[in-house]
């Protein structure tokens, strides 16, 4: 494992109990740094958190709703003095089914965790960021929201918004020292697959030129690079990590 520097550095993980989130908070301390996490499972994100030692904490957030997110930038300020990174990696992927046949309720719930939790955290975070100088985002979107995968429009959709929300706020904070980016994974096997198909699983492989899913420790790797001072010249920019499936 390469030696990243996040060192006196901390930073709030959405989604943080498990997955990708839980795997980015490990290489962030690895790094370094101490981290929080925020996940809607307030005992998983405790459970995650004692495993990670003493570097980690957790509170219990809905990403959905404001009033959530204030209250934990408020705890972790509280806790930590500071936070330098935000990696918005919370998120669902609703059904697997076409837009004719696709329930409204269950749009809305994959755009208002995915989407709009994703602005929500970004809303509340950047003002301290703002206020101390510094700070590092990074948003998990996904190849859908390049290349929309047919039986996942709410998801692809929900993941192109976030590309779109990354390239606005970072021009956005352009002229500060604060750096917005995002990263744009083929499928990697955690526990989301639990939400997919078996078919969806396997035309999601068959896109892929390596002919392997993702690891996890693949995507921390780089989600910890942006969010290192090292990455200084790149804002409002897409970093493919995808096996080969998308390259622009």
């Amino acid at each position: 494992m390469n030696q990243l520097d996040f060192a006196g550095r901390h930073a709030v993980v959405t989604g943080g109990a498990t997955g990708l989130g839980f795997g980015i908070a490990k290489r962030l301390i690895d790094s370094g740094g101490s981290v929080t996490l925020w996940d809607r499972d307030g005992d998983a994100a405790a459970k995650a958190a004692a495993s990670l030692g003493d570097k980690a904490s957790a509170l219990a957030v809905d990403v959905s709703q404001q009033p959530s997110v204030a209250k934990a930038v408020a705890g972790t300020l509280a806790q930590a003095g500071r936070i330098d990174a935000l990696v918005n990696s919370a998120g669902i992927t609703g059904p697997n089914t076409t837009v004719w046949d696709y329930p409204v309720d269950a749009w809305r719930q994959v755009m208002d965790v995915n989407l709009t939790g994703l602005f929500i955290c970004c809303r509340e975070v950047v003002p301290q960021m703002r206020s101390q100088g510094w700070g590092r985002i990074v948003n998990i979107a996904s190849v859908a929201g390049k290349e929309g995968n047919p039986n996942a429009s709410a998801y692809s959709a929900s993941k192109a918004g976030v590309i779109a929300l990354t390239k606005s706020l970072g021009k956005e904070l352009a002229g500060t020292d604060i750096r917005v980016n995002c990263v744009t994974p083929a499928a990697v096997k955690t526990a989301i697959f639990d939400q997919m198909t078996e078919q969806h699983i396997a035309f999601m492989l068959s896109k892929i030129p390596m002919g392997r899913f993702g690891q996890v420790e693949e995507i921390a790797a780089m989600v910890a690079w942006l969010c290192t001072e090292d990455c200084s010249f790149s804002t409002g920019a897409t970093f493919d990590l995808s096996g080969g499936r998308s390259t622009y």
